[in-house]
């Protein structure tokens, strides 16, 4: 009950937008369709420069990384539990099972092999 004065103020300045919001609209319908159209683009122009600088700092990338290596790992938890319980008591099975989880191959390190001269030696200029 302390708060009650801000409840009046509030409940007031609500009452108060609801009814400047109906007089407008009925007053200048076209003129109220507009303004509200105006301020929504606007909205949607400040809404999309606020998340194109957002979403560049590299702690954003960082984070998404770590979603990802999340999501794989809960994915290959739930298979390797999954297949426990699928067949037990068949021991060809999961033999073949473990060595198709071993056989995937991994993403490439994207890196290449410089080949350079190492058998030809540098003609130096004696002094």
């Amino acid at each position: 009950m302390k708060n009650r004065t801000s409840v009046f103020i509030v409940g007031g300045l609500i009452i108060l937008a609801l009814i400047g919001l109906v007089g407008s609209f009925t007053a200048n319908p076209a003129g109220f369709i507009q303004r509200i159209a105006v301020i929504a683009v606007i909205g949607f122009i400040i809404y999309l420069v606020v998340r194109k600088f957002s979403n560049s700092s590299p702690q954003k990338k960082e984070q998404r990384a770590f979603l990802k290596a999340a999501k794989r790992s809960k994915k290959r938890f739930h298979q390797k539990s999954g297949d426990s319980t699928v067949k037990t008591s068949s021991l060809g099975s999961l033999t073949s099972l473990k060595k198709s989880s071993k056989t995937k191959k991994k993403s490439p390190a994207h890196l290449t092999v410089i080949d350079g001269k190492k058998g030809k030696k540098k003609n130096r200029a004696s002094l």
